[in-house]
Formats: structure tokens, C-alpha cells, sequence
């Protein structure tokens, strides 16, 4: 399986392979924000969180995802989730994704830590060329998130995808490759510290 489950540890984020053990910390945390609610975005009501976990593993035995759910490292709230999805192994490529935070745990130093993390894995231990991020084009604040990582655009899928409430989507596609890792590691660190 590539890649494999692992544990991602940070100075304030803990991410650990997702399992059915996690389902009412995720669900409380679902509820942190009325995240269910946002039309942009796909975060599961705390009544299909455990769905949703059965979902993410068997796409994870498929080799076509790999789950984390992720948490407080110093308190052990748990925040919400996050994967490693559309993993192609043969171009040693995949897209992190999938990914949502309990309000409270967003605008603070978790997110950033965890995709420096996962950036980190994926380019160090993984050896990848490229990391991608798509997110909904009116998701403004995913988009600049994934701007501020350092992410580059690399376009907009019109027509996409059809949402669950019947929208069409538009998906801003972007990506980080292998030559510009050190560089967005450094920002992502320098953030951090401050």
C-alpha cells in the first residue's frame, strides 16, 4: 500500500491513520461550526461521521486514498480530517484532501502544521513529484489557504462535478512539485514560528 498508514507528529498537531475509533470525537467536532451546512464543501452531519469513516478505509484498501484524522497534539481534541487521495503511485503523485476542521480549530497553527507535515512525508519519505490541492472555486477561503502554502494554480475544471445539493461545481486544481518544496517548506516553518 503506498502510502502506507502512519503517524504525522507536529509540535501542535498529532495526524493518525482514521479509524472507527475516532467516530464520536469526529462527529463532536463536525458539529464545532455547523460544517455540515456549508454548501462549498463536504463535511459530514455527526450522524454519517462513521460512514464517512467506513467510506475513507475502503477507498484506503483500494490503494485510492489514505485517511488521517486529525488532532490537538497537546491536548488531544480532536479537530477533524484529512487524506492523501487520487493516490497514483506509478507517477508518484497524490492530492491531499478531503480535509475539514471544527471551527475552532481553524486560522490557528493546526492546519498549517499538518499539511507541512503531509508535504513533508510526501516529498521526503514518499518521494513524489508533485502534491495536488483542489478545492470548489467558490470555496474562498480553502483557495487561499492552499495560496498561502505556496500552492500553485494550475487551472479551473469547469462543470467538474455535481454536488450532493444537485450545484454544478467549477474545481481550482493546484500543485506543489518536488523543485519547489524547499522553498514553501521554509515559509510553511517561518509561518509556524511566528
Amino acid at each position: 500500500m503506498w502510502p502506507a498508514p502512519c503517524t504525522l507528529t507536529g509540535t501542535h498537531v498529532r495526524l493518525e491513520p482514521t479509524s472507527l475509533d475516532h467516530s464520536s470525537g469526529l462527529a463532536e467536532a463536525s458539529t464545532d461550526g455547523d460544517l455540515a451546512a456549508l454548501w462549498y464543501t463536504s463535511v459530514p452531519r455527526p450522524e454519517d461521521v462513521e460512514a464517512e469513516i467506513v467510506r475513507r478505509l475502503a477507498l484506503q484498501e483500494r490503494g485510492q486514498m489514505t485517511p488521517f484524522t486529525t488532532f490537538d497534539a497537546r491536548t488531544g481534541m480532536t479537530l477533524g480530517m484529512t487524506t492523501y487521495m487520487n493516490v497514483d503511485a506509478t507517477n508518484r503523485r497524490v492530492e491531499i484532501g478531503s480535509t475539514w476542521l471544527r471551527q475552532a480549530g481553524q486560522r490557528g497553527p493546526w492546519n498549517s502544521e499538518a499539511k507541512l507535515l503531509m508535504l513533508g512525508h510526501a516529498f521526503e519519505a514518499l518521494d513524489c513529484i508533485a502534491v495536488e490541492f483542489r478545492t470548489h472555486f467558490m470555496n474562498r477561503q480553502s483557495r487561499a489557504a492552499i495560496e498561502r502554502l505556496g500552492a500553485k494554480l494550475d487551472g479551473v475544471l469547469r462543470s467538474h462535478q455535481i454536488s450532493p445539493n444537485g450545484a454544478v461545481r467549477d474545481t481550482a486544481c493546484y500543485s506543489i512539485i518536488a523543485s519547489e518544496w524547499p522553498a514553501v517548506r521554509a515559509g510553511l516553518t517561518h509561518r509556524l514560528m511566528r
